[in-house]
């Protein structure tokens, strides 16, 4: 008996709405919840009831019930409401997310494009000039240069200054001689600093006493 009252009684209406918010959810739609306005008609039907003191206390308590069982389904339908929300943001800002991990290098990429163009020019040519060829090359790297730069790349400074370990990466060492100790006498390879930070270091020669 109690399994056919949950089955027909206002609980299946509870359960029928959780289970369409969870499947909704798991197939990646956007959640609708439907809005039900029997808490409203029911608060609408108790403001025309007799006067409280013409009410048995039966008439009371059953009163008092119909007016918890109205504000409970109110903010049972709230609560629904606030879960279809909640989850239709929770897929929106999960596409945003894999969107921008997804083309993060959009804008880097089309900027080398023309870089890629000017390559294949240079290769085309190499059997004209071999001088533009050299020259090609050289625009093409300092076209890298500048793109990279204004993407916050930058040089680690090296030569002449001091050994630093955090910016410089010592593969050899040389009598100080006319070199203050510990200064940085060649660099080998440059290093570079994204923003600020190392994401390279220099690697250089350092003359010690």
């Amino acid at each position: 008996m109690f399994k056919n009252d949950v089955q027909n009684g206002p609980d299946a209406e509870v359960v029928a709405e959780t289970e369409a918010v969870e499947n909704a959810s798991g197939q990646g739609e956007d959640v609708a919840v439907p809005v039900d306005d029997s808490a409203g008609d029911a608060q609408t039907e108790q403001a025309g009831d007799a006067p409280e003191e013409n009410l048995t206390e039966e008439e009371k308590l059953k009163k008092l019930l119909g007016q918890e069982t109205a504000r409970a389904e109110d903010y049972y339908n709230r609560l629904v409401r606030l879960q279809a929300d909640f989850e239709n943001f929770r897929r929106r800002t999960q596409k945003e997310k894999e969107d921008f991990y997804k083309y993060a290098s959009e804008q880097l990429i089309v900027a080398l494009l023309p870089v890629m163009d000017n390559f294949q020019r240079a290769l085309e040519a190499r059997d004209d000039d071999p001088r533009k060829v050299i020259e090609g090359v050289e625009m093409i790297y300092r076209q890298i240069e500048d793109i990279l730069n204004r993407e916050g790349l930058k040089k680690v400074d090296a030569e002449g200054e001091e050994f630093d370990p955090t910016r410089h990466e010592a593969v050899m060492q040389e009598p100080a001689g006319e070199h203050p100790d510990n200064t940085v006498t060649q660099e080998l390879r440059c290093g570079y600093c994204l923003k600020g930070k190392v994401i390279r270091p220099a690697m250089v020669k350092v003359a010690k006493a």
